[in-house]
């Protein structure tokens, strides 16, 4: 069974992406189900399935994503007005794709709580 997943094809050109950013270690691109007028995914290129995964030697790598979402939001002029960055993290925290990435949205305000329409779970 392989643990390919769809950014590692992005990643690799094996299908199309609306690439926006690219360095060494990071890609960025548009969403296909935005949420936001502005709705970037920012990828590290070395696959790491979830935020539970992430090593110690990571630690610079998982930063410079942060890093690329300010630069994006210079460059795109949304950085002033302001702009959300947020990291799933496994099924219940809406994960969907088994390989890190950032949510970068913006272009209008966005309201607290970020997913306001899901109901919350108890947690004892």
């Amino acid at each position: 069974m392989s643990n390919t997943t769809i950014f590692d094809k992005i990643i690799n050109r094996e299908i199309n992406a609306d690439i926006v950013y690219e360095d060494d270690l990071s890609l960025a691109f548009k969403d296909i189900n935005p949420q936001a007028p502005v709705h970037l995914l920012i990828i590290p290129k070395k696959p790491i399935a979830t935020i539970n995964d992430i090593e110690e030697d990571d630690r610079e790598l998982v930063g410079h994503l942060f890093t690329v979402a300010r630069k994006i939001a210079i460059q795109h002029g949304f950085a002033k007005d302001g702009y959300r960055v947020v990291m799933n993290c496994n099924e219940d925290g809406g994960q969907s794709v088994y390989h890190i990435h950032l949510h970068l949205l913006a272009g209008k305000t966005l309201g607290w709580p970020p997913y306001a329409n899901h109901e919350p779970k108890r947690v004892d």
